[in-house]
């Protein structure tokens, strides 16, 4: 299932699909002042936290999840101290960045897609119009960006929004903390590991998303894989593969391969140059970066770091004042 992975560029499309009538996806939500008050007051701690120590200091690897419920917009006591020990935040890509911006820009006008065949392209639209997104809203984008929103909008059926992802919150207590903030990648190069290669490639690809979405099993593992994060089970996402049911074809091992283990070493080469200049850096990327041999933690253990998994306490999500992040209870083991 590779929706949960792909959802975080594309969630900003998606934010700009409005449903037609009652039976629709909700409506992207629009969080109050007292929907904020609330989430801030009483926010946990959620995700995933490893404290990576060389030369003296100390740097962290968040694993964040791109869609949300109102509750866990805001980071917790445990989150939040690891961020203030920070001068550096580094994201997938700066959203707040004008030239992350204009860089989505022109690699949105760039785009230039493998044609379906005509049942897939059929089964597309149909498949839109459930979900009650206007397919000519969709139809400039390639078949796999079209899929991604799709899937997003589908999250919504869940009570899970792309508005809610903490990733947006982070990235905005970064820039009001003026904190050196560093995209690690940049819209073109997500987009470039998304899109595949050939016709016959996009459409298998299509073909087995659709079926997921078709018979819902893609909201039932985004199910799972929220419940997971909300709770901090490492074990759940560690054994992620065991139950996703998403590496059952070659092109399915394919794309998972392009999104993470390809991905990931460039991240980890960029977050070790930022701490060995002398930064310490909150790294804050997709859960699904952060896990298996390839995992962020994994390189960077590899790369000489000391690796720690910060455990949370259940108790912080209700403390009124932050809390020092916990020690460790044992070191993290990134590799499977």
């Amino acid at each position: 299932m590779m929706k949960a992975i792909q959802i975080g560029l594309f969630a900003l499309l998606a934010a700009a699909v409005v449903p037609g009538h009652a039976a629709c996806p909700p409506a992207p939500m629009h969080p109050t002042p007292e929907m904020m008050q609330s989430a801030m007051r009483n926010a946990g701690d959620h995700g995933y936290l490893w404290r990576i120590s060389k030369d003296g200091r100390t740097s962290y690897l968040y694993g964040t999840i791109h869609v949300g419920k109102p509750e866990w917009i805001f980071p917790g006591p445990t989150v939040m101290e690891a961020l203030r020990a920070t001068d550096t935040m580094a994201l997938e890509f700066d959203m707040m960045d004008p030239k992350m911006q204009e860089s989505m820009k022109n690699a949105m006008a760039e785009l230039h897609g493998n044609p379906l065949p005509a049942a897939l392209a059929q089964r597309m639209r149909t498949e839109a119009k459930s979900l009650c997104v206007p397919y000519d809203t969709l139809a400039e984008f390639p078949p796999e960006m079209q899929i991604a929103v799709l899937s997003v909008t589908a999250s919504r059926l869940e009570g899970l929004d792309a508005t809610f992802a903490v990733d947006g919150v982070l990235t905005g207590i970064g820039h009001a903390a003026g904190k050196n903030m560093v995209s690690l990648e940049t819209p073109a190069s997500q987009i470039k590991a998304l899109v595949m290669k050939t016709p016959e490639e996009t459409a298998e690809f299509v073909a087995g998303s659709l079926d997921e979405l078709e018979d819902s099993r893609a909201r039932k593992v985004l199910r799972r894989l929220a419940a997971a994060w909300a709770n901090s089970d490492y074990a759940e996402l560690d054994h992620y593969e065991d139950w996703c049911d998403c590496l059952r074809t070659e092109i399915e091992r394919k794309i998972m391969k392009r999104l993470l283990d390809e991905r990931n070493p460039a991240m980890a080469e960029r977050v070790d140059a930022l701490h060995q200049s002398g930064r310490q850096v909150f790294v804050a990327v997709g859960s699904m970066h952060m896990f298996g041999p390839v995992g962020l933690p994994a390189l960077m253990e590899k790369r000489g770091y000391k690796v720690e998994r910060v455990e949370f306490k259940a108790s912080q999500a209700h403390q009124d004042k932050p809390a020092e992040p916990e020690k460790p209870a044992e070191p993290a083991q990134p590799g499977k």
